[in-house]
């Protein structure tokens, strides 16, 4: 079994993409979008790649190619649920990058730094977060008074308290198989959107390995976490690919 796996996110149908076309598969600069984050982890040493597909299935695996394995979501129960999904190719063993197939933006540079900061520290998960001057519609980071991450609140479910905080949760994360596998079989849906979230996973782990568990990579480059759900988005991450490539 390889030692460095990547989870992709790609099951989503992008209805405010206004296109029958699978969301990942928009193309920035003429490339889909999941092609760029393919790359990244690639850079970033993932010797195996799982997408996790489900609207226009087929579509994304023609894209895609044998660049990966597939598994398929057959209905849309969340974030956790996704990653559920791909529990088998999980495994026990190494560690796990997971990503979702909208963030065209991030490089393999600031994965590799994140898998640095997660050998250093020991944890079992490390989240890349990173702080915005306005932070709604994120899942927040909480912290405890040492700064060691506590989990994530969804914006849906956050009080007045935790909305104000500015540090947001980018939906990437790097996690120790054994541990993501453990925690993917407690998650439950009780919460706002009756969802499998994944950001669950974070306190399960911390209950079960004790508060140094996890940790948060903070990313100076903060528009590689841009997520596309929009053809406004889509251009606004096309523009930057732009001022990138200059």
């Amino acid at each position: 079994m390889s030692e460095n796996k990547a989870v992709i996110l790609a099951a989503g149908k992008g209805t405010r993409m206004k296109s029958d076309l699978p969301k990942v598969i928009h193309t920035v600069l003429g490339k889909p979008m999941v092609q760029y984050v393919i790359d990244a982890v690639l850079e970033a040493g993932a010797d195996e790649i799982c997408l996790v597909v489900g609207h226009g299935a087929e579509l994304v695996k023609e894209t895609v190619g044998n660049q990966a394995v597939y598994v398929e979501q057959k209905e849309q129960l969340g974030t956790g649920h996704a990653v559920k999904c791909a529990k088998e190719f999980i495994g026990t063993e190494g560690t796990v990058l997971v990503l979702c197939g909208d963030t065209p933006l991030i490089t393999g540079k600031t994965l590799l730094a994140m898998m640095k900061e997660h050998k250093t520290s020991g944890s079992k998960a490390t989240v890349l977060t990173a702080v915005l001057p306005d932070a709604t519609g994120y899942g927040r980071i909480v912290r405890n008074e040492q700064g060691n991450v506590m989990g994530i609140v969804e914006q849906k479910d956050a009080t007045a308290e935790q909305q104000k905080i500015r540090e947001i949760n980018s939906g990437m994360y790097l996690f120790d198989a054994k541990a993501l596998s453990e925690s993917l079989d407690k998650l439950n849906n009780n919460n706002a959107q009756n969802e499998y979230y994944l950001t669950d996973t974070l306190e399960l782990i911390r209950k079960a390995y004790g508060e140094q568990a996890i940790a948060a990579f903070v990313t100076e480059q903060a528009d590689e976490i841009i997520g596309v759900n929009s053809r406004e988005q889509l251009a606004g991450v096309e523009n930057l690919m732009k001022m990138r490539e200059q």
